[in-house]
């Protein structure tokens, strides 16, 4: 049997492994941490609405229920030529390796004074102490946001910036105390959420407006500190509690590896995402893989990595491995299936977001939306532990 080795837990590795299994393959997953996070129903911690266990699944249940087996332990070297990687316990070597480990993340002076709801989960504990700090305190200050990587601009992570902080008004709105705080988006672009369409920037700032969110919009970030952001112009926004996502870059792992990188230190990969060595011009003859927030993403300029375009990168990978093994010329690739697909949450109600090549919209969905996304995440929970079936393409 085939050996396939995944490194990392998250949205890309686990679809890999489900349906490398599928396939027959002897899958063996690596994770720093035991259990698989559900990032985009995070945003409801910080509120109260979710406990941190309800948007872990243990990565042991979703071993038992697809037969792979399962490693806790951090990656250190990559050495992709001689498929081999080296752990902090240990070295292991496979025929098929796929690299799904994530990305870094792009540095900022005074990162110590931000906390982000996209970093490691249990900074999403810390945002609702903050929080409740704050309100028992009687108001303050809040500002969210998020930045941009010119090196990579699909790396970045804007809607759960929207996200938590729709929430958050919508929370202090209930307890009857929105009007003791003062709420502020801020962002290095001119047009945070352009990607999404000038449909959706429009209705965005609709939304700004009725919420009574202040806008810091078009300038780029000097640093953090303990009471708010300095921006370039010496500019600054004063903020009792700052909510920050940073744009990702290479992981820092990369950097102890052979893997081809970009000018923002992620792996170049072509269509089938295969690591393209620059050894010669024959990809499949290393059996290398990276799929999901690790990759260097090709495509058009609103182009962004989300976790569907992960899953669907892992299914490929699945079938391509597979494919390969069995001396087949047939591929999948991931270009055609690039879109920005989501349902942004507010607490009370959603929008649903979609863009394509044909252009975007944004459409509002009051009080429905909020369920719909909620019953998403008991969908993703459930249809991955293998108790519901899996609908065709999610």
């Amino acid at each position: 049997m085939k050996k396939v080795l995944i490194l990392g837990g998250g949205f890309a590795g686990v679809e890999a492994a489900i349906f490398l299994r599928k396939k027959g393959y002897s899958v063996t997953l690596i994770s720093d941490r035991d259990y698989f996070y559900i990032y985009p129903t995070s945003i409801w911690i910080p509120t109260g609405e979710a406990e941190f266990e309800d948007i872990c699944v243990p990565l042991k249940d979703l071993q038992e229920a697809h037969g792979f087996e399962l490693i806790i332990d951090e990656v250190k070297e990559i050495h992709s030529k001689e498929r081999r990687v080296v752990c902090a316990n240990g070295e292991y070597r496979c025929e098929y390796l796929v690299i799904a480990i994530g990305s870094g993340k792009v540095k900022h002076e005074g990162s110590e004074h931000f906390l982000s709801i996209c970093g490691k989960p249990e900074e999403s504990l810390e945002i609702k102490e903050r929080i409740d700090a704050l309100i028992e305190k009687g108001g303050g200050k809040i500002a969210m946001g998020f930045g941009g990587n010119p090196k990579d601009p699909s790396n970045v992570r804007g809607g759960p910036a929207f996200e938590v902080l729709f929430n958050v008004h919508n929370e202090l709105k209930k307890k009857g105390i929105r009007d003791k705080f003062e709420l502020t988006f801020f962002a290095p672009m001119e047009k945070p959420g352009a990607r999404m369409g000038p449909q959706a920037l429009k209705m965005m700032d609709l939304f700004f407006n009725k919420l009574n969110i202040h806008k810091h919009f078009g300038k780029k970030i000097k640093r953090f500190e303990a009471d708010g952001i300095v921006f370039e112009d010496d500019s600054k926004l004063e903020s009792d509690f700052t909510m920050f996502i940073p744009a990702g870059d290479g992981h820092p792992v990369f950097r102890n590896s052979d893997l081809p990188l970009n000018e923002a230190g992620l792996i170049k990969v072509n269509d089938y995402c295969e690591v393209m060595h620059d050894y010669d011009e024959t990809p499949e003859k290393y059996n290398v893989f990276a799929i999901g927030d690790s990759v260097a993403l090709d495509g058009p300029d609103w182009r962004a990595k989300q976790g569907h375009i992960a899953e669907v990168m892992a299914r490929n990978v699945a079938f391509n491995i597979d494919a390969i093994a069995k001396g087949s010329e047939e591929r999948k690739g991931y270009l055609d299936h690039l879109n920005i697909l989501c349902v942004m949450d507010s607490g009370d109600g959603a929008a649903f977001v979609y863009r394509d090549n044909k252009g975007g919209k944004m459409i509002p969905m009051p009080v429905i939306g909020h369920w719909l996304k909620k019953g998403w995440g008991w969908y993703c929970r459930n249809s991955k532990l293998g108790k519901i079936p899996r609908i065709p393409g999610m």
